[in-house]
């Protein structure tokens, strides 16, 4: 799909690069800056950064009118707690009268009848669509290049991937065509593009943010999330997402703290981390370095560092792609050319069209996935795979629960790799699903986490560390990433000065 955008011919705007939401507002409250020109700024980037493919279309005429509205209510003190914010959406997450294909053709000209609660309550609150955003083929993937709108480009190297599935959203942060995204994490979608991108990705608990208009990979894995430059923002998004949903019987109805306002970080935490992680010759001797690094600075700073083992370690990949794969296969069986989305046009009768179909508009990886689920759910093999993988997945949040009886935070890096180069790992399944090592044991037993930048290796290319935290432990976990940050960047700023 060509990426069209309607700029009408004006002086290139160009503005300081902001880092949170609220220095924006500053500005917008100061009458330095207005959301037209915040927005006509991001449609220029985009424009100038199409060969990043991160979006599949951009909502231009669209953006400039809530542009004007939301500068209106400004004026008059009316705005929402995001006015100002300008967000892209990952192409999972429904948006009423605007397409909605998750990177497949299967999809194809299907428009969402209906906003996803997560987005409606961005958009209650002031926030501006800039556009869909580009995605691994149904959130399936580790590098953002099984989607049918072709790969996305990491801005820091294009010739690296930008990670996955929500590798649009994450570039579209990194290279500044919006200041937020929103993305979807079923095995570190969110954690692992943002590290590969240097930014901030945020999975939170299962059940804290409303599922509903989110199209559906693997239900109780499904987390949606945001990726944004700082954890403030991130607080911010999750603070207004989060909570009761009438629409999704697996929402918690638990009341949302207010994250985005305590975000100070006191006291001496109990870190574990993983001992492979930095012992390991499979992780990178870069991530290695920076990880090793940032734990001797958190026990320089009197925490409580201990390294530890995971039990179950080597069954969470096998787990997570039995019970992933077992619901995408009962999921994406809605996708059969009856109703909506692609026909085939060679079909003679109704057996004929739902296998010509799904042949001809899935992908190759959703395809292999769905063939894995099938399988492992199928008469005689369901009690040797599917049954054993809930009852080892029961184990390790056994294990994980327990764990944090012992210790506040569990931090590793979020990938065993920097981001890799395009094309390098398509021929070998087994090598891409690795990349997900370290992420998929927060969506097995459904806790939060989130991933910071943690420097970069010897080519500049960013590596990120993960927080794991207790279920429902997003209070303490943003505030400790907070906190984390800003070491991080005093630390850089001591290193910049020896220099």
């Amino acid at each position: 799909m060509a990426l069209i955008l309607y700029l009408q011919p004006h002086k290139r705007i160009t503005l300081k690069e902001y880092l949170t939401l609220a220095e924006i507002q500053e500005d917008l409250r100061g009458g330095d800056l207005t959301c037209v020109k915040l927005v006509s700024h991001y449609l220029q980037n985009i424009e100038s950064n199409q060969h990043l493919n991160a979006f599949v279309e951009v909502y231009a005429d669209e953006a400039r009118e809530a542009a004007i509205a939301v500068d209106e209510k400004i004026t008059n003190g009316t705005a929402g707690r995001l006015a100002g914010l300008v967000i892209g959406l990952k192409d999972v997450l429904s948006h009423k009268g605007h397409g909605l294909q998750a990177g497949s053709q299967i999809l194809k000209n299907y428009q969402a009848p209906f906003n996803a609660t997560a987005v409606q309550r961005l958009l209650d609150e002031d926030a501006i669509v800039i556009g869909r955003q580009n995605c691994d083929e149904f959130a399936m993937g580790s590098s953002n290049e099984n989607s049918s709108f072709g790969p996305v480009l990491n801005a820091a190297d294009p010739t690296k991937v930008p990670g996955g599935s929500s590798g649009g959203s994450a570039v579209a942060v990194q290279a500044g065509l919006c200041h937020a995204s929103l993305g979807s994490d079923t095995g570190g979608s969110v954690r692992q593009p943002a590290a590969f991108c240097g930014v901030i990705g945020v999975k939170p608990s299962y059940g804290r943010i409303s599922r509903y208009g989110l199209i559906a990979y693997a239900s109780s894995f499904d987390c949606i999330g945001p990726i944004t430059k700082s954890v403030a923002d991130a607080a911010l998004l999750i603070e207004i997402m989060a909570g009761a949903d009438n629409f999704d019987s697996t929402v918690s109805v638990n009341e949302v703290p207010a994250y985005s306002r305590n975000l100070e970080w006191s006291g001496k935490a109990r870190i574990g981390y993983i001992r492979e992680s930095v012992e390991s010759e499979a992780i990178a001797p870069d991530i290695r370095q920076q990880t090793s690094d940032l734990l001797n600075r958190l026990r320089a700073e009197g925490h409580e560092v201990t390294p530890v083992e995971i039990p179950l370690v080597d069954s969470l990949l096998p787990t997570y792609y039995i019970l992933t794969t077992a619901e995408a296969s009962s999921n994406l069986s809605r996708f059969d050319g009856v109703r909506y989305g692609h026909r085939s046009a060679e079909a003679s009768d109704l057996e004929s069209l739902y296998k010509k179909t799904r042949t001809e508009a899935f992908g190759n990886e959703v395809r292999r996935r769905i063939l894995l689920g099938t399988f492992v759910l199928s008469a005689n093999y369901y009690d040797a795979y599917y049954t054993k993988a809930q009852r080892v997945r029961r184990l390790v949040q056994e294990e994980t629960s327990r764990f944090f009886e012992q210790f506040d935070f569990l931090i590793s890096p979020v990938t065993p790799t920097t981001a890799f180069t395009i094309g390098e790992k398509t021929e070998d399944p087994l090598q891409m699903y690795l990349a997900d090592i370290f992420t998929v044991q927060a969506n097995v037993v459904g806790n939060p986490a989130v991933a910071v930048p943690n420097g970069s290796d010897e080519n500049g290319m960013p590596i990120g560390i993960q927080i794991m935290a207790p279920y429902f432990g997003e209070l303490k976990m943003l505030a400790f990433a907070q906190y984390l940050t800003e070491l991080n960047r005093k630390s850089a700023a001591i290193l910049n000065t020896n220099h």
